[in-house]
């Protein structure tokens, strides 16, 4: 019973304020089974071909967010049923996810992306991007999304002070935007951000959701 062991140990650590997506990727539905049965329902997967997978085979009134990568063309999979989408990172996702949203009848939550890390790898946006969508009303125009907040990944260092001044400069983009665009929008409130490596830090700096994975499940099964 480690699992729920890690589970509850996790989950009396964090404030109310922060939700706790237990990161499932690379596990077994036996894993995800263990963690449910101890009462956590919201659940993040990368890859779209295991999420539609543990979508039809795990009880339905788990919530599932996507937390990678997401290619525009795989959209249509996962449209159907996904709760949250955390790294929305360009026009022609948003585009695409609002597309498929309509085609499923529903309004899709996403987060939108933003680049804070000093490393070039990560994906996301810039301010001034986001700015340039919103004040031009693009992203007004899709009915089918409702953009409840934003998410980053600080760099992977052992610097902590680089990662906490990464994780505040999120905050100030997820204030500057709240203040500007989304003050009369009450469900833009995700700050989706540290992992299990780092989401002390995150929390100090106003993360509102972790990404936990390897200190619930365990070192990750790569298949």
């Amino acid at each position: 019973m480690a699992i729920a062991e890690n589970l509850n140990n996790i989950k009396s650590s964090l404030p109310d304020s922060v939700t706790l997506v237990a990161v499932s990727k690379t596990k077994p539905n036996s894993d995800i089974m263990e963690a449910y049965d101890a009462g956590q329902r919201i659940f993040g997967e990368n890859k779209v071909q295991d999420l539609t997978k543990k979508y039809e085979e795990l009880p339905k009134d788990i919530q599932w967010h996507f937390i990678g990568h997401l290619q525009s063309n795989k959209v249509k999979y996962i449209a159907p049923f996904v709760s949250l989408l955390h790294g929305v990172d360009s026009l022609k996702l948003l585009s695409t996810i609002n597309k498929e949203a309509q085609k499923n009848n529903r309004i899709i939550k996403c987060l939108l992306q933003f680049h804070i890390a000093e490393e070039d790898s990560k994906f996301g946006f810039s301010i001034n991007e986001v700015d340039a969508l919103i004040e031009d009303n693009t992203i007004e125009k899709f009915e089918h999304i409702e953009i409840c907040g934003v998410m980053g990944m600080a760099t992977n260092t052992d610097n902590n002070e680089q990662v906490a001044r990464e994780f505040s400069m999120l905050t100030n983009i997820f204030d500057q935007l709240q203040k500007k665009y989304f003050n009369c929008h009450p469900n833009f409130k995700e700050i989706s951000m540290g992992m299990s490596g780092d989401y002390k830090i995150a929390i100090q700096q106003g993360s509102t959701m972790v990404r936990i994975g390897s200190s619930i499940f365990g070192q990750r099964n790569y298949h």
